[in-house]
């Protein structure tokens, strides 16, 4: 997958630990238990899907993985995974995480489709509402009151056209030879 692909198919994903980040004590005996350990995204994610990585469902997904004490992070680019270490990452919690970051990618693809589809039949709507309006502006006549009466039987059954004080007014007038 392209590191820099960003279109809204790309599934999000775990690149490279960032390995200057890691404590610098690490492999010696002053190294601590845990720590947190950063990792560059393939792509940057999306605010829905940083909302979903920071959301109470990837939490109880941790906990039912078995690590409980996790905590994700999303800075910029970066997956920020607190309370950990290499070991846990290597045997089973970078598994995890990857499955949790697909349930998301799907969610968020899954999203975005319907949004796109909404826009897509909001916009056809309103194009058959300009096209309505533009037929009905075309079938104005401006003509002569004797020629109306013919244009006025096309409009019959409209919902208007025995209610239209115009026409009231029309037939209530005295007729003038």
């Amino acid at each position: 997958m392209n590191a820099l692909d960003r279109s809204p198919s790309a599934e999000l994903e775990v690149g490279a630990i960032l390995t200057d980040a890691l404590p610098s004590t690490l492999l010696t005996p002053e190294a601590p238990e845990r720590y947190t350990v950063s990792a560059v995204f393939t792509r940057r994610p999306s605010r829905a899907e940083i909302d979903a990585i920071h959301d109470n469902d990837t939490r109880d997904a941790l906990t039912a993985a078995g690590y409980p004490a996790v905590e994700l992070r999303v800075s910029d680019r970066r997956l920020e995974v607190a309370n950990t270490n290499l070991e846990e990452l290597t045997y089973g919690l970078a598994a995890a995480i990857a499955e949790r970051l697909h349930v998301i990618s799907l969610d968020s693809e899954a999203a975005h489709e319907r949004f796109e589809a909404e826009l897509l039949e909001k916009s056809q709507r309103e194009a058959d509402r300009a096209a309505l309006v533009a037929l009905a502006a075309a079938a104005v006549t401006f003509a002569r009151v004797d020629a109306t009466a013919e244009s006025e039987a096309r409009w019959e059954g409209e919902g208007g056209s025995d209610a239209s004080p115009h026409r009231r007014a029309h037939n209530d007038r005295p007729t003038t030879t």
